[in-house]
């Protein structure tokens, strides 16, 4: 079986999520035997539309690179931004001005790889790789596939959606043969938000590799006097850091010694660093931006707990690989992963005082901590990417030989 897969990002230059989940979901179907050819973005000039390389820890993934400034988690402003530095060189570039219209503009490119690449099937992740399946789709007639790891209802928090991203999400999903929701979360808000269905929508749980954060607990850092409590993800709004800065005042006032370690960057940068001053607890937030590789594995290892206070979170790996590390969680009843998860402690968002009653709980009973920390790992253990890709398999196989309307 042959894929022509579209994603906008892909380990080691990840930013979220989506990333870990392409590759886990990548090298699972590539040991299953599945041939795939992953089209990304990029941000650099090449002599030809498209580079293709042979990933040396994935053998049978092909990875082509289509020229384009888009990159992950993209706002108009930021690529806006990006678009004024480099024209500003006098650079001669294809690219468009706005971020919309470099959106079509890789789709038609990725027209002409759908052409000239043998495939049985399209995938393609997110809204900004929609509109390259549904050109792809035009020309090789082939099965379209769209998986939704985030909505515009997710990024925006429910603070107005971007009309021409919505446009763009619901013209993808209402198009696609199939559509892979990351949790049911995510599927009500598909069938709600977009006029769709719900007979062509499937849920697929992320999973994780537990390997990758194998080994025993990091207790060689210079806070062994405090109790660490983590929060890791990108400083936006869907991701409630806010809310875990109110919460970390409420702990604070009833034990000192605690450390509360912001891991991320976002938009929301300087909004959360003068909200821990006017809080009063700047002297108790560590931050240590954004982290990947040994050092995210170092980060889950060296705290006691972590706490994932999402607004709007369509899965959340980041609480399956706080677990693999030993490292309790406590997550937003709005996770996708709250459907799969059961030895962690779930909170809403928006509830501070449980949020921090919570967290008081964990640091303060080292039982509860050891409980939930080893029926966490052990539950954990059981997700596993084969399994995705088992489940992504049969429904290849379920489109494959059905006639296209």
């Amino acid at each position: 079986m042959k894929v022509l897969m579209f994603g906008w990002e892909f380990p080691p230059f990840n930013s979220g999520g989506l990333g870990t989940a392409c590759y886990g979901i990548t090298k699972a179907l590539s040991e299953k035997g599945v041939e795939i050819n992953f089209v990304l973005p990029r941000d650099y000039k090449i002599d030809e539309d498209f580079l293709n390389v042979i990933s040396t820890r994935l053998p049978k993934i092909k990875i082509k690179e289509i020229d384009s400034l888009l990159v992950s988690y993209m706002t108009s402003e930021n690529y806006r931004r990006r678009f004024l530095e480099l024209t500003e060189g006098n650079i001669e570039c294809n690219y468009c001005d706005n971020l919309i219209e470099e959106v079509h503009r890789y789709s038609k490119v990725a027209a002409e790889v759908a052409a000239e690449i043998d495939h049985d099937i399209i995938h393609v992740h997110d809204w900004m790789t929609f509109p390259a399946g549904i050109e792809a789709q035009k020309v090789s007639r082939k099965p379209f596939i769209a998986h939704v790891h985030s909505t515009e209802y997710d990024r925006s928090g429910g603070h107005g959606l971007n009309p021409y991203v919505y446009k763009i999400e619901k013209d993808g999903i209402n198009y696609a043969d199939n559509i892979i929701a990351v949790s049911n979360l995510t599927k009500n808000k598909i069938t709600n938000g977009y006029d769709e269905n719900g007979d062509k929508i499937e849920v697929v749980h992320n999973a994780i590799n537990v390997s990758d954060f194998a080994g025993g607990k990091n207790h060689s850092h210079n806070f062994k006097n405090y109790k660490i409590v983590l929060f890791l993800g990108r400083l936006t709004l869907h991701k409630g850091p806010d809310y875990f800065l109110n919460a970390a005042k409420k702990v604070l006032e009833k034990n000192e010694e605690v450390l509360f370690i912001i891991s991320g960057s976002g938009d929301m940068d300087y909004q959360i660093i003068e909200q821990a001053a006017n809080l009063g607890i700047s002297d108790k937030v560590l931050f240590t931006g954004f982290l990947r590789g040994k050092q995210l594995r170092q980060i889950y290892k060296m705290a006691d707990l972590y706490v994932m206070p999402s607004v709007s979170e369509p899965f959340g790996i980041t609480s399956l690989e706080s677990l693999a590390s030993g490292t309790p969680v406590i997550i937003s009843k709005q996770s996708g992963a709250s459907e799969i998860l059961n030895h962690c402690l779930k909170v809403d968002f928006w509830d501070t005082d449980e949020m921090a009653n919570k967290i008081l709980a964990v640091v303060n009973h080292e039982e509860l901590k050891t409980c939930l920390s080893d029926n966490g790992q052990n539950e954990v253990s059981n997700f596993k990417w084969s399994s995705v890709a088992d489940k992504i398999i049969k429904i290849y196989n379920k489109l494959i030989n059905r006639p296209l309307v």
